[in-house]
């Protein structure tokens, strides 16, 4: 990687960093947002770029890669990086998923959540879990329907190796500006409803990406994740 590559990826940071805050402060809401850089299909050199600049939580889809990335990334350096699974979570998947992840933001089955609190290892910290909500009801996003979301809640709290921290939605696809607020306005009743039940340890409102930052932050989210606009364009 060239330093006019990693000198890009740090001035990106540093223009999202900015422009969080400001929406923060712009929010009725007034809460600092967390940055998710998502990960998937770049270097591990773009990865180390971010590191170097400050960027600590990074999103991965696809397992394999991903374990690759970690493993390496252990092995030469000792930064407390937090890594987020993002995608679909197949069963035969859960068990790297378990071991090598901080995060799972993407757990929508009572099966998926029973898998990652057996399969992780008794030495680690408790993996931190979002439940995914499928929003919009769109067939071409995985999720649960929001009236799903309590009695999973209720399994996860159940399970010791597990802690939920809150909910992350993907939006349907070429939606109006006005259908997206509504949708992320539902979604941060929600997440309040969480929080009522379960205090303080509900913490994290996932949902925005590059574009639809703004309205997400504006309407509650309290963690973004962002790729391109901090990455450029994915190497394959």
């Amino acid at each position: 990687m060239t330093t006019k590559v990693a000198e890009k990826i740090t001035n990106n940071l540093a223009e999202i960093r900015q422009q969080l805050q400001i929406l923060s402060e712009e929010s009725p809401h007034q809460q600092s947002v967390k940055l998710l850089a998502v990960s998937k299909k770049h270097s591990l050199e773009a990865i180390k770029a971010a590191i170097a600049a400050g960027q600590m939580h990074f999103g991965e889809n696809y397992v394999q890669e991903a374990v690759a990335k970690i493993t390496q990334l252990k092995e030469q350096t000792t930064d407390p990086v937090q890594w987020h699974f993002i995608g679909p979570v197949q069963s035969n998947k859960t068990k790297d998923i378990a071991q090598h992840f901080d995060w799972v933001q993407s757990v929508e089955r009572e099966k998926i959540a029973r898998r990652l609190n057996e399969q992780r290892p008794d030495d680690s910290q408790q993996l931190n879990l979002l439940l995914q909500v499928n929003i919009d009801d769109d067939d071409n996003k995985s999720g649960l329907a929001p009236e799903q979301v309590e009695a999973l809640a209720e399994y996860v709290m159940n399970c010791p190796k597990l802690k939920l921290r809150g909910l992350m939605t993907i939006l349907k696809a070429g939606t109006t500006e006005d259908e997206r607020g509504k949708s992320f306005q539902q979604m941060y009743k929600l997440y309040q409803q969480l929080q009522q039940t379960y205090g303080e340890q509900i913490d994290t409102l996932s949902m925005g990406m590059s574009g639809d930052m703004r309205q997400a932050v504006l309407e509650g989210a309290n963690m973004v994740r962002i790729g391109t606009a901090i990455f450029g364009e994915r190497e394959s």
